[in-house]
This record gives C-alpha cells, sequence and structure tokens, in this order.
C-alpha cells in the first residue's frame, strides 16, 4: 500500500524540506522566492509574476527563448511522425500542447513546492559539499469577486540548484564553514534560515543552475498511438562572468541519434566509457560524461513499462535492442554488442567489485536510468520526481498523496547515511543501485514498503527459459507473502504483489 505524506515524513526528515505549511510560511513570506533569491536588493515585498520575473531578471533572458525554440522542434518532429495529428493549445486538438503564454502572463508565479539536501552529489565538486535545490511549481492564480484569490498548479517546476556552500563562506566565528557542519545544520532539523547557509540570500559563487522540467504536451489515445504525455527537460548553468544563466547539456545525456551518427563520436564515446575506471563508476552511477557525448535537451515519454528506455526508442547502442527484442528489427549496428560488455566487466572487475552491473542486461538498465530521461522514466509520478504537496488552499488539498516519487523516497535512506558521514567527517560512500531499486545501505528501515520489497516494488523476474534470475537483479526480492509477477512486457523486471497461490 503507498504511504501518505504524513507517513512519508520520516523518510525526508534531516534531507528534505517538505511540510506544505512551512513552505507556505516560506513562500508566502518572500524569503525564497525566486526573484529574491537572483535579486535580494529589491524593496518589492510581493513575488514577481511570471510576466515580470523573465522581464526584469537579467539572470533568464536566455531562458523563454530555448524553451521556445525547444518547443518549435518538437512539434515539427511530432507533425512529422503523426502527420493526420492536429497539435496546439486548447479544445479540438489530438495533441494538447503546454500553454507558453503561462511564462508570460501576470497570473501565474512558481510557488515554492520543496528544499532538498542533494550532498550525496559532492563528488562532482568536493568544494561545493553537494548541493541544496530549491523546487517551485508553476502556478495559476484567477481573481474572485470578493478580492479573493484560487489557485491551479501548471505542469512545470523550476529547480534553482546552488552549491551547498562556497569554500569562502565564514560561520560566525570567521572560519571557513565545513561541510560537517552543514550536515550537522540538516540532521539536527535546525532553524530553517541555517539550512541554506550564510549570508542567507545565496550570492553569485552559490548559483549552480536552473533545471525545468514542463509537461510539454498530452495526447489521447488514438489509432495511431495509447495516451501519452511528453516531458521536456532542460538546464541553465550560471556563468558568474556575464551573471546570467545559459543554455546547457543535461548531465549524462546520451545524445544518442548525434553518437549514432558520428563514427569518430562513436568509437571515442565506446572507447571512453568501457575504460576499466568510467566502467567502475558507471556500476556506481558517480559517472560524470563529457559534455561533448551530452545532449541539451531531453523528451520523456510516459507512460513507459518497467523496461522501458527513451535512449534507445527503436533501435538503440546495445545488441539485440529494438521491436519485440529482435536483432532483426535493429535499424544500424549497434554501438555495443555483449561481448563488448562482458569484456569490458571482466577487466573492470579484476580492481575490485562491481556493486550493481553483474550482466549484459544490468549494463543496459545503467546506460539508461544514469540519464536523465531514464531516470524520470523510472517510478515517477508522471514525468516528475518532485511535485510536492499542494499547499494552495486553505487546506493542503492532497495532503494524503506523497511529496515525491517512490523513487526518491527510496533513495532518503541513502542521501541520509552521506550527509551523516559528512557530519562525522569521514569520506562518505557516494556509490547508487539502480533507479528501479534502493540501496539499503544495511539498514531495514525501507523493508516492508513499495520502495524496497514490499507491494508495487521492483523485483526481478526469473529469465526466461533458463529457471535463474539475471545476476544484475538477483538481490531484488519482495517480502514474506509477496511474489514477483510480471507487470509489463518486461522480461526481467516484475513487481511485488499478493501471492496468488
Amino acid at each position: 500500500m503507498s504511504l501518505s505524506a504524513a507517513e512519508t515524513v520520516p523518510f525526508t526528515r534531516g534531507t528534505a524540506i517538505t511540510d506544505p505549511d512551512l513552505l507556505r510560511e516560506l513562500d508566502q513570506h518572500d524569503a525564497l522566492t525566486i526573484s529574491r533569491l537572483l535579486w535580494p536588493e529589491r524593496n518589492a515585498n510581493f513575488p514577481l509574476t511570471t510576466d515580470l520575473m523573465f522581464s526584469w531578471l537579467s539572470q533568464l533572458k536566455d531562458i523563454p527563448p530555448a524553451i521556445d525554440a525547444e518547443f518549435d522542434r518538437y512539434i515539427a518532429r511530432q507533425k512529422a511522425a503523426y502527420p493526420t495529428e492536429t497539435i496546439g493549445v486548447g479544445e479540438g486538438f489530438d495533441v494538447q500542447l503546454f500553454d507558453r503564454a503561462n511564462l508570460k502572463s501576470r497570473d501565474t508565479r512558481f510557488v515554492l513546492a520543496g528544499i532538498v539536501n542533494r550532498m550525496d552529489r559532492a563528488y562532482v565538486a568536493d568544494d561545493s559539499c553537494g548541493e541544496i535545490r530549491l523546487i517551485y511549481r508553476l502556478a495559476h492564480f484567477d481573481s474572485k469577486p470578493d478580492g479573493s484569490k484560487t489557485a491551479t498548479r501548471l505542469p512545470m517546476t523550476f529547480n534553482l540548484v546552488m552549491k551547498a556552500r562556497d569554500a569562502r563562506q565564514m560561520d560566525a566565528n570567521g572560519k571557513p564553514v565545513t561541510c560537517a557542519e552543514i550536515a550537522r545544520r540538516w540532521l539536527d532539523n535546525g532553524d530553517w534560515q541555517g539550512l541554506i547557509g550564510s549570508p542567507f540570500y545565496p550570492y553569485d559563487a552559490m548559483l549552480d543552475r536552473i533545471e525545468t522540467n514542463i509537461q510539454i504536451s498530452i495526447a489521447a489515445k488514438s489509432p495511431l498511438h495509447d495516451f501519452r504525455s511528453d516531458y521536456l527537460l532542460k538546464v541553465f548553468k550560471y556563468d558568474a562572468a556575464m551573471k546570467t544563466f545559459e543554455e546547457s547539456t543535461l548531465e549524462n545525456q546520451i545524445d544518442r541519434d548525434r553518437i549514432l551518427a558520428d563514427d569518430d563520436l562513436r568509437r571515442d564515446f565506446k572507447t571512453w566509457l568501457l575504460a576499466p575506471d568510467h566502467l567502475r563508476a558507471f556500476d556506481r552511477g558517480t559517472v560524470l560524461i563529457p559534455e561533448k557525448f551530452l545532449a541539451m535537451a531531453a523528451v520523456v515519454p510516459t507512460p513507459a513499462g518497467l523496461d522501458a528506455s527513451p535512449l534507445l526508442p527503436e533501435f538503440g547502442m546495445m545488441q539485440g535492442e529494438g521491436k519485440d527484442n529482435n536483432k532483426d528489427n535493429n535499424k544500424g549496428d549497434p554501438l555495443f554488442t555483449n561481448d563488448d560488455v562482458v569484456g569490458a566487466l571482466k577487466q573492470a572487475a579484476a580492481r575490485g567489485d562491481m556493486q550493481n552491473i553483474r550482466s549484459v542486461a544490468g549494463f543496459q538498465r545503467r546506460l539508461n536510468d544514469v540519464t536523465c530521461a531514464g531516470c524520470h522514466q523510472t517510478r515517477g509520478i508522471g514525468g516528475f520526481h518532485f511535485p510536492g504537496v499542494d499547499w494552495l488552499g486553505d487546506k493542503p488539498a492532497n495532503s494524503a498523496i506523497v511529496p515525491a516519487s517512490p523513487h526518491f523516497l527510496g533513495d532518503q535512506v541513502r542521501r541520509r547515511d552521506i550527509m551523516t558521514a559528512f557530519a562525522a567527517g569521514k569520506r562518505p560512500d557516494f556509490s547508487r543501485g539502480f533507479a528501479s531499486r534502493p540501496q539499503t545501505r544495511g539498514s531495514d528501515e525501507l523493508a516492508g514498503t513499495e520502495y524496497q520489497d514490499g507491494w508495487g516494488a521492483h523485483c526481478s523476474l526469473e529469465t526466461a527459459g533458463s529457471g535463474s534470475a539475471d545476476r544484475s537483479f538477483t538481490s531484488w526480492s519482495c517480502a514474506k507473502g509477496l511474489a514477483c509477477q510480471a507487470a509489463s512486457a518486461s522480461r526481467r523486471i516484475g513487481m511485488c504483489f499478493i501471492k496468488t497461490r
């Protein structure tokens, strides 16, 4: 059974702020609005609506045109793929687009949906101690005759990512703030002002990037396809010299089409990823793929099966991928053959144990879930991992609904373990499991829940005809009284349900 918002609080205690009443207070006091964070010297005591935010805040000037360009490319691709369908905003269209007018409206603004500690990402840059993410949800406000307003959340999140600290940052005693101190503030559930650092309002050195996630379209079931909603992911890195957020590549979002179309790039990517040191980082989920192999945007289709692979849609990078898993259906030569992967895994394992990838199937799953698109398709809520609880009404309208996806909640124990190591002055273990199944880290906190081995958890099916489970997924078992059952066309991954016999 899925847990309620109140029941998920223990999982996020010390790692995230998800309480709707606190978030409402923080947002309505203007403390953590985007405009205040990016323009701390402004005197206005009200949050800027989107029409003013994107026109007044020079740091954001490159974001609307970049999003517009992605919409134009998306529409062109849809028209080419489904020429008989109509695409537009409003009733009467086969494919309903997100209304970009909401990004230029005086009736919309971004409201604070959550604050998330990501010190588990300190492996990207040690000096930053990881990241603090302020997640905002776009909302539309309608005025009522009595002067009050009603609000409706729209399907877009705006994630302001800050470094957890600036290396030059000093505490009250004039000493550099340490990663241990930042971790202790969170784990001790201290004053929320202390969670962001000092000074309270972040300065340029702490700004890192903005991540946007927009439900770009919804298409009803038709003779051409099943019901589908697509989500557009974009990243904008902060340039302190230019004082603006500039369009950037998505971390580890492999540009599949460009790599497969360029023989030199194919060779370079294959050589780079299969090198033993890189493959071991890939296994642990801490790999940082060079930008020359990455994409500037990702479109993620939802819903998806348990073997969903937005990276590899009709033919893939792996031998044997394609419709019906039939090698003859592949278009073009695969980048990685089974022999390539098996040989590379042996070389990497000779330098130490592989934690997650112990088979070709494990390599293929990691190749997908290390990307932004693959991660968002895994156990998400639609195309989001953190929609947050809706606090805009007098009482949270969906307080019985969890603020985040099973993937997000299942990862909190690992993240807290890393913060605990930081607080103790130790070097953390930054490794992570697959997106479908969290690392237990020796804790039984998740046992019996949908996040690990309870009802609805992802589990390992026996490989057809072999009588044994794939080595990469043998630990994906179900709790007592449950059995792993097929829930989609996947040959390897199922879901834990009550035994039928």
